[in-house]
């Protein structure tokens, strides 16, 4: 796999330092609350386990799969849920865990359903936020994130490419022969 990659982009220690900041971010903030945090299946589930190690106070989990990629470089557009959450979250502060935001059409749809549902607040953590990919018309903006990176394709730490990749224990940028011609 490491022969894939083009660079490293952001190392263990990297991700592991800023992950443990997130987590007492959130930990000041709901300090007297108790959040529910949706993990988005599968990239995010990595970023997940750690952010949840690092926070302090009580939370609850759960885990929700959507899809707009399949096995894609670029988004449909459009949202599929392919696992609901499987607590009621009427009244509830809501932390979407996701692993990254580019166009935000995932996003987009994971508000307006959650907030649907009565939660008293939905928030969006993200390991990385690329916003020179948001789509038109899409305005989202992270909460919590851990890392701003530009266009480039990005894998490792939970992040794939036709399900391949994510147990790198790192970010990096995979070579573009690798995808550009699937």
């Amino acid at each position: 796999m490491r022969e894939d990659i083009a660079k490293v982009l952001l190392s263990e220690e990297q991700i592991r330092r800023r992950v443990a900041e997130m987590g007492q971010q959130i930990s000041r903030d709901y300090g007297d609350k108790e959040p529910i945090l949706v993990c988005i299946l599968k990239g995010a589930v990595l970023f997940y386990s750690d952010l949840c190690r690092s926070i302090s106070i009580p939370i609850n989990m759960d885990f929700m799969a959507v899809s707009s990629y399949g096995n894609r470089t670029k988004s449909s557009g459009e949202v599929e849920i392919r696992k609901d959450l499987s607590m009621p979250i009427d009244g509830r502060h809501v932390i979407i865990v996701e692993d990254i935001v580019d166009s935000g059409f995932t996003l987009s749809y994971l508000l307006r359903v959650l907030s649907s549902r009565g939660a008293a607040s939905v928030r969006i953590c993200t390991l990385l936020d690329k916003p020179e990919r948001r789509a038109p018309g899409i305005t989202i903006q992270t909460d919590y994130h851990g890392f701003v990176i530009g266009n480039e394709f990005v894998v490792g730490y939970g992040l794939d490419y036709a399900e391949k990749y994510r147990n790198l224990p790192y970010i990096g940028v995979l070579k573009p022969e690798i995808y550009e011609n699937n």
